[in-house]
């Protein structure tokens, strides 16, 4: 395997994500953590992908310019095409009693709802793995919103943690199942 280097280049923020994520697998593969916090820093250079002029943070205040909503819509499909690349390989990595994914609760967000008005509610969060029931999509907003940590309480759960609360959390996340 090529030993995995870091990019000089600001514009490279797929090939640094890529890097960071095969990094993550690789030390999930080896037991070498239990646990990968990884931050993707979108900065206000121009990503290194076709039909992208600007920086994925200029981007976000698009003000609901269909070219730049066009844009950024670009940076996301190439972003959740690396963590899709992830999670393949998590699940293509045998971890005795079925995959390393079945074993590792992945869980990608944003700390924005809406970057466009800076609004932190309504976030859009992906979970994958971690023996829960996957799917299906739970629209959360209005009036049956409730804090994002009720979905840590979950997690925290089905790892075997007795706890029933973190930071502002109400309770657990409701219609999570397991699988």
């Amino acid at each position: 395997m090529k030993a995995s280097q870091d990019f000089k280049d600001p514009g490279a923020l797929i090939e640094r994500t890529r890097v960071m994520f095969d990094l993550a697998r690789i030390a999930m593969e080896t037991d070498s953590t239990r646990l990968i916090s990884i931050y993707i820093h979108q900065n206000d250079a121009k990503p290194n992908i076709t039909g992208v002029d600007t920086g994925t943070h200029p981007l976000t205040h698009h003000g609901n310019q269909p070219e730049k909503l066009d844009q950024l819509s670009l940076i996301e499909a190439a972003q959740f095409k690396e963590l899709a690349n992830l999670l393949g390989g998590l699940d293509g990595s045998n971890a005795g009693s079925g995959s390393l994914l079945d074993q590792t609760s992945v869980i990608y967000g944003t700390s924005l709802g809406d970057g466009n008005s800076h609004a932190n509610n309504n976030l859009l969060v992906l979970i994958a793995g971690g023996g829960f029931r996957h799917a299906l999509h739970l629209g959360l907003g209005g009036i049956h919103d409730y804090p994002l940590p009720n979905l840590f309480v979950s997690v925290l759960q089905r790892l075997g943690f007795e706890t029933d609360t973190f930071a502002t959390s109400t309770g657990t996340m409701r219609g999570l199942e397991l699988a």
